[in-house]
């Protein structure tokens, strides 16, 4: 192989990457916060912890807005690979970006040499962010239980 072929920049990527990783501990922490609002919300209103349906419809619309979270971060991360020319097309853009992000990676797309380092720091980023949205949904479904069964010990 060249030498040139096995030369990968990284602190361009990383001056990127680092603040575009921020954003989306930002959005992640929004998330949390509203989450924690829409969850004490119904507890306050006696729409929580007091049947199985109404707590599954809480459980699955903390769910349903951490995914929302996390689809918005993988907007992010497309947006960052457009503004530096790694791909012209949107779509192209965010199917790259969700392979990286949830560390599914087809392979079938390769970043060039000059942002190549995007791929592992999105999918560690993506990995952190899936954690913090299983601690919330986590959470939840512990402080649900945790009203229905005041006696339960966890």
């Amino acid at each position: 192989m060249a030498p040139s072929a096995q030369r990968v920049a990284v602190f361009g990527p990383l001056i990127i990457g680092l603040p575009t990783t921020l954003a989306t501990i930002v959005i992640h922490g929004i998330a949390g916060v509203a989450i924690i609002y829409f969850v004490r919300y119904q507890l306050r209103s006696g729409r929580a912890g007091v049947q199985f349906w109404k707590d599954l419809g809480v459980v699955a619309s903390v769910t349903i807005f951490a995914l929302m979270a996390h689809l918005l971060e993988i907007v992010v991360w497309a947006m960052v690979f457009g503004l530096c020319g790694e791909f012209t097309q949107v779509g192209t853009a965010f199917y790259h970006s969700a392979m990286n992000y949830t560390t599914l990676g087809y392979g079938d797309m390769v970043m060039s040499a000059s942002w190549k380092v995007f791929g592992p720091l999105e999918a560690a980023d993506g990995m952190v962010m899936f954690g913090v949205s299983t601690a919330m949904i986590f959470a939840v479904i512990q402080a649900l239980i945790q009203i229905k069964f005041p006696d339960a010990r966890m």
